[in-house]
């Protein structure tokens, strides 16, 4: 399936359908429609139907969605039908909390290692993993199938260790540092600025007070 031309707009919304979607399994209800979708999940019927088609065609006029299927047709659309071996980099409050994140096995990431490059931390157990010294990524990458890199120092060497990372092979970068890092075209880096973030939830917040004065 060729999906070049579908907007980031499009995929960043998909998460939210298959979260929705699990959610309908849940609660054991085996169909849905675009009009009974926009309610809970807050995006119009059409929109839905518009997002849905990018794909081909999952709904029956006069029947709507099987939950089942389309939950399961979108998660293979996100690749989550597929398997990734990725290694954190730093081991720090951030790190911490997505080694204990259970999430990431049922959405098929499998940690394989955790990297520090503080000597006080580096041989510490976190769960099952032994932190080990972020000198040694290099040689664990090219001697492990490791597929994603999470990045969870600060901004300070961020593009070191990240060059670092693409040279031994990394194709995909989950990025937690505050710097736009500049990699090849063929490496995919998602980065996640919590900074950023809040402060959009501050204007948000602002425009709020604002409009009821």
């Amino acid at each position: 399936m060729g999906n070049k031309n579908i907007s980031m707009a499009v995929i960043r919304r998909l998460p939210k359908y298959y979260r929705y979607l699990a959610d309908l399994l849940a609660r054991d209800i085996q169909r849905i429609s675009s009009k009974e979708l926009s309610e809970i999940i807050g995006f119009t019927a059409s929109q839905i139907r518009q997002d849905l088609n990018n794909f081909g065609g999952f709904g029956q006029q006069g029947y709507g969605y099987n939950v089942e299927a389309l939950h399961r047709e979108i998660g293979k659309i996100l690749g989550l039908d597929k398997r990734y071996r990725a290694v954190i980099v730093g081991a720090g409050n951030l790190g911490q909390a997505l080694i204990n994140y259970a999430g990431f096995k049922n959405a098929g990431f499998d940690i394989s290692a955790v990297f520090d490059a503080n000597p006080k931390m580096i041989g510490l157990k976190l769960r099952d993993y032994e932190i080990l010294d972020s000198d040694d990524i290099e040689d664990y990458v090219l001697n492990n199938k490791v597929d994603i890199a999470i990045l969870c120092i600060p901004k300070n060497g961020a593009q070191d260790v990240a060059d670092k990372l693409v040279g031994v092979g990394i194709k995909g970068i989950w990025n937690f540092a505050p710097i736009d890092l500049e990699v090849p075209s063929d490496v995919i880096v998602e980065s996640v600025n919590l900074t950023e973030s809040l402060f959009t939830l501050s204007y948000l917040m602002k425009e709020r007070d604002e409009e009821q004065l």
